[in-house]
């Protein structure tokens, strides 16, 4: 079946950082990921800190937390990082029911989502992004 996922093995020169559950459907939480896909790190932490996505202080405490363990269990150069991946998924729907005219009832659904973030050091001969 392979390793859980908090073991599977990533190159020398990545570190990661999964969240799990965020109240957000998957689609809008996409919206933010794209916005910081391929920045340098301390440019998409910069995008995130002004976006007025409600979502955004939370993808920005998950990108800080991978370029902290880049840092710390990775010895990767934190000047030299990109976003090298951010990948939404699909978690739980919450279900609940909404009181409609006539006692009928309208089925609501509330979404969370996955998100991980890799970083990864850019090589040192590429150009400032």
């Amino acid at each position: 079946m392979g390793k859980p996922k908090h073991e599977r093995s990533l190159p020398d020169h990545e570190a990661q950082a999964i969240v799990s559950n965020l109240r957000i459907s998957p689609r809008k939480l996409n919206l933010v990921a794209a916005m910081i896909r391929n920045l340098p790190a301390q440019r998409a932490v910069a995008t995130l800190t002004f976006s007025k996505r409600r979502i955004a202080g939370q993808v920005r405490k998950a990108l800080e937390s991978a370029i902290s363990n880049a840092e710390n269990n990775h010895s990767l150069d934190v000047d030299r990082l990109v976003v090298a991946r951010a990948e939404v998924g699909r978690s739980i729907v919450m279900r609940r029911f909404h009181a409609r005219g006539r006692g009928r009832a309208a089925r609501v659904e509330k979404w969370f989502s996955h998100l991980k973030i890799v970083v990864a050091e850019r090589a040192q001969d590429e150009g400032a992004a």
